[in-house]
């Protein structure tokens, strides 16, 4: 007989959690994260930066197209030392792709991205919408 634990709080979601974390990983060598962004406005530009210690910029890719930024990349180490007795080891490798939609409209053919310090920073200038026109429209009395 199975014992089912009781639990005042149940949650449908802590099983679903709990069934994803027994599944094998399929190629633990290439695993994938999600980099934090910030991303901020200035009087002329919308600013994203992501922290990605360990990357080079040719191991970045940055792209902006109808409003939604893109940043991809990968880097692999050579080879870990399985030797070591890790206490803790929080330091990724692998791949990442994220998509960002811009909240305003950006010049997309003039977006520059910068890497300094293990800190991508893309800057994406606004473009200046025209005011919205009142127009008067003539009404004619048909004949």
């Amino acid at each position: 007989m199975t014992l089912i634990r009781w639990s005042p709080m149940w949650d449908p979601f802590d099983q679903v959690d709990e069934a994803f974390n027994r599944l094998p990983a399929v190629n633990s060598s290439m695993k994938a994260f999600t980099p934090a962004v910030d991303m901020y406005e200035t009087d002329k530009s919308v600013v994203v930066e992501t922290p990605l210690a360990g990357f080079s910029p040719e191991d970045v890719k940055v792209s902006v197209e109808k409003g939604v930024l893109t940043l991809q990349g990968e880097n692999h180490k050579e080879h870990e030392i399985e030797e070591k007795n890790y206490y803790r080891k929080e330091v990724r490798s692998g791949s990442f792709f994220r998509q960002i939609a811009l909240p305003t409209a950006v010049a997309e053919d003039k977006v520059e991205a910068s890497f300094e310090d293990g800190i991508l920073k893309i800057s994406c200038p606004k473009v200046q919408l025209s005011e919205p026109k009142k127009v008067e429209i003539k009404i004619t009395k048909k004949k």
